[in-house]
């Protein structure tokens, strides 16, 4: 199966959060809050594809109360923390919305991904992700971590399908 091909039958995306939708730098503010750099054309990815019915999750071992709101303000609904086994979280998540795992493109940029990624219909990680996961990638963005790499890919995705357009509503967030 060709890229392309394996690209229009894409519905559900998933992302990590630390090396993908941000650039896996943590800044400790005064109060201790551990600040992350996301990047406003990922925001403007995912929020075209919530309102064109794709199923986005972002599955995350780390935590961030601050990233999570972001992403409960860009529309994605589905933002797990603390994960431990991605896999069997995906699987159960997936089972519940009768998505097959064919359909599903995971982008991840380390190992704690590589289960994940060897499950998938489509593999994707940034064009700085750990070399183990490159090599299980069925495509290198690219983009860096937060730098616009989920944009490069969702917008592949909804250009190949048709749902790529400028959508009213979507501001920058």
């Amino acid at each position: 199966m060709n890229l392309l091909q394996q690209l229009s039958s894409i519905s559900c995306f998933v992302f990590d959060m630390d090396g993908v939708l941000t650039d896996g730098t943590l800044l400790v503010l005064p109060d201790g809050v551990m600040a992350r750099k996301m990047n406003i054309k990922d925001g403007y990815a995912l929020q075209l594809a919530v309102k064109k019915g794709y199923t986005v999750f972002v599955i995350s071992g780390g935590n961030s109360p601050e990233a999570k709101d972001r992403l409960f303000k860009l529309g994605v609904e589905q933002v797990w923390m603390g994960v431990k086994d991605k896999l069997s979280l995906l699987k159960t998540e997936l089972a519940l919305k009768q998505i097959p795992l064919s359909q599903v493109l995971y982008m991840g940029d380390d190992m704690p991904d590589l289960a994940v990624m060897q499950a998938v219909g489509f593999a994707c990680c940034p064009a700085d992700a750990a070399n183990d996961i490159k090599l299980v990638s069925n495509y290198i963005s690219a983009f860096k971590g937060g730098e616009g790499c989920v944009r490069e890919v969702m917008e592949q995705v909804l250009k190949l399908r048709g749902d790529w357009d400028l959508e009213s509503g979507i501001a920058a967030k």
